[in-house]
C-alpha cells in the first residue's frame, strides 16, 4: 500500500473523483470538467493507484462507487472546498478585493497627513479595511519592529537595524508661541535665543527630540524643557494656555494657525527631521499594504510641500 511519503494526489484527481461520483458516468463527468473521457479515466486510475483503493466498480452498463469511495467522498469534497476557499481568498488579496492595512503614526501625522490618503485608498479599494493607530512618536518604530502594524510613519531611531526607512518628506523645527510673546517679533531668531528660555517638548527618547538635541549638541546648545509631554496636541494646548513656548515641527502649522498661535523658524541653522515610511526589514508587505505604501510614495512631492 502507498505511504504518505510516496503519495502524489493532485487537486485534478480529486476533482475528477467528485465529478465521477456525482455523475456516475465518465462521459458526463468529463463534460462537467471540460476534459476528455480518457483524461478523466486516467485521473481516476492515478488516484486509485496513489490511495491503494478501488473507488469505482465498473461494469458494461453500470458503474457504482465502492464502499471505500463512498466513505472518502465527503472528506474529499470538504478538502477541495477548503482549497477552493484558499484560492479565492488569495485571489481577492492579490487583486485587493479584500484585506487589511494597519498603520502606526504620530497623532499629528495621523490627523493632518494620512486621512486624505486613506480616503483615496478606500475609494479605490472598498473591500480593504485600513486600521490607523494614532500613537506617541516613539511608539511608531516599536510597533513596526514588533510586527503589530504593517508600517509606520515617523522618524527612525538610531540603532534599529531591523527597520527600513523610505523617505517621504522632511519637517523643519519651529518655535510655537502666542503672538504676544517677545520672540514673536524677532526676525533673526536663533537657537541660542531659544536656549535662554524654558520650553515645552517631548520626553527624552522621543525620536523627534533626539534628532533635535543631537543637532543642537553639535553646536554646544542645550534646551531647558520645563514641561515634558507625549503628544503634540498637549504641547500646543499648553502654549495656548500661556505655559511657555514649544519646540515642534512644521507639521503642526495648520493646528497652531487655527488656534491663533504663531510659528517662528530659528535660523543658523535651520534644523530638519526626516519623515519616513518605516517597514520591518525582514518582513514582506501584504498586497494591500504594498498598494498603500506605493500610494504614499507616489505622493512624496505633495507631502514635501
Amino acid at each position: 500500500m502507498p505511504t504518505i511519503s510516496n503519495m502524489n494526489v493532485s487537486l485534478r484527481q480529486l476533482r475528477a473523483f467528485i465529478a465521477v461520483a456525482e455523475e456516475r458516468h465518465f462521459t458526463r463527468a468529463a463534460e462537467k470538467l471540460s476534459l476528455s473521457q480518457s483524461s478523466v479515466s486516467a485521473l481516476i486510475h492515478e488516484l486509485e493507484s496513489n490511495l491503494g483503493l478501488k473507488l469505482f466498480d465498473r461494469h458494461t452498463r453500470l458503474m457504482q462507487i465502492t464502499q471505500a469511495g463512498a466513505e472518502l467522498l465527503p472528506m474529499v469534497k470538504k478538502a477541495v472546498a477548503d482549497i477552493d476557499s484558499v484560492l479565492d481568498s488569495s485571489a481577492e488579496l492579490r487583486t485587493l478585493g479584500r484585506g487589511r492595512v494597519s498603520i502606526a503614526a504620530s497623532s499629528i501625522q495621523a490627523a493632518l497627513m494620512l486621512p486624505r490618503f486613506i480616503r483615496e485608498f478606500c475609494v479605490g479599494h472598498p473591500g480593504v479595511k485600513v486600521d490607523l493607530h494614532d500613537v506617541a512618536e516613539d511608539e511608531v518604530p516599536r510597533m513596526v519592529s514588533a510586527g503589530e502594524v504593517d508600517f509606520g510613519i515617523g522618524t527612525i531611531p538610531e540603532g534599529q537595524p531591523d527597520l527600513a526607512a523610505h523617505r517621504l518628506s522632511s519637517d523643519a523645527f519651529v518655535i510655537v508661541m502666542p503672538p504676544s510673546h517677545p520672540l514673536a517679533r524677532r526676525r533673526d531668531l536663533t537657537w541660542e535665543d531659544v536656549a535662554r528660555l524654558p520650553v515645552i517638548g517631548p520626553h527624552r527618547g522621543n525620536p523627534i527630540r533626539d534628532c533635535l538635541d543631537a543637532a543642537l549638541a553639535a553646536r554646544g546648545i542645550t534646551l531647558a524643557r520645563v514641561h515634558e509631554v507625549f503628544l503634540p496636541l498637549t504641547m500646543v494646548g499648553m502654549v495656548d494656555a500661556g505655559l511657555g513656548i514649544a519646540v515642534m515641527s512644521t507639521a503642526v502649522t495648520r493646528l497652531t494657525s487655527a488656534l491663533g498661535l504663531i510659528t517662528v523658524m530659528p535660523q543658523d541653522p535651520v534644523i530638519h527631521r526626516e519623515i519616513s515610511l518605516l517597514t520591518h526589514a525582514d518582513r514582506s508587505l501584504s498586497p494591500p499594504a504594498q498598494s498603500f505604501r506605493d500610494l504614499l510614495m507616489r505622493h512624496r512631492s505633495d507631502l514635501a510641500k
